[in-house]
C-alpha cells in the first residue's frame, strides 16, 4: 500500500509546529502571561509525544525527522531555561548549565565531522531522565507562575536534582565521544 506524501509528511510537520510554538511561549514567559506559557508548553510537550508516535506507529520515521524532533527539542528547553533565568523565575546558574552541556556536546560533534570521525549520537538513559528532569522542572516553575503556587520545599531539591542529571548526562556523552575519538 502506497502513503500519500502529506500522510508521510505528518509527524515532521507536527515537528515544526513545535518550532513554531517556541518562540510564542518565550515571548509569552517575557510577558509574564505564565498561564498562556505553561498550555503552549504543554502542547509542545504533547506534540513531542504525537510525531513520535505517530512516526513509530505507521512507520513514518525518517532522518530529517530526527534532526527535526532534536532541534526542536533543544530549541524548546534551551529556550525556556534561558528565558526562565531572564525572566527571574529560575536561577540563572542552572540555566547556564543546561545550555553549556548542549553546547558541549554539538561542539564535540562538530569537533568529530571536522576530524573525519563522525560520532553517532544515541540516547543514554541518563539523558532521557535528564531531559525528562528538565522539562519536569521548567513545567512545575511555569504552573507554579501561572497558578500562584509558592515554589516552597520542592523548588532547592528540584534545582539540585536538574543540575545533577544535567551535568552526569552530559559528562557521559563526553566520554562516550572521547572513547570514540581516542580509538
Amino acid at each position: 500500500m502506497t502513503r500519500s506524501p502529506l500522510f508521510a509528511a505528518i509527524p515532521n510537520l507536527i515537528t515544526i509546529s513545535r518550532l513554531v510554538l517556541v518562540p510564542v511561549t518565550i515571548v509569552m514567559i517575557a510577558d509574564r502571561d505564565w498561564l498562556t506559557a505553561l498550555v503552549l508548553f504543554i502542547l509542545a510537550g504533547l506534540s513531542d509525544g504525537l510525531d513520535g508516535f505517530l512516526a513509530r506507529t505507521f512507520d513514518l520515521r525518517s532522518e530529517l525527522g530526527a534532526y527535526l524532533d532534536a532541534l526542536a527539542d533543544k530549541a524548546l528547553l534551551i529556550s525556556m531555561y534561558v528565558a526562565l533565568a531572564v525572566v527571574g523565575a529560575i536561577p540563572a546558574s542552572i540555566a547556564i548549565v543546561v545550555v553549556s552541556r548542549d553546547i558541549m556536546i554539538m561542539g564535540a560533534v562538530v569537533v568529530s565531522w571536522v576530524m573525519a570521525k563522525p560520532v553517532a549520537i544515541r540516547p543514554l538513559l541518563v539523558s532521557k531522565l535528564n531531559t525528562t528532569g528538565q522539562i519536569g522542572f521548567a513545567g512545575l516553575v511555569l504552573a507554579a507562575k501561572a497558578f500562584d503556587w509558592s515554589l516552597g520545599y520542592w523548588f532547592g531539591g528540584a534545582l539540585v536534582i536538574v543540575v545533577t542529571l544535567t551535568i552526569v548526562s552530559g559528562a557521559a556523552y563526553l566520554a562516550q565521544w572521547y572513547k570514540h575519538m581516542s580509538a
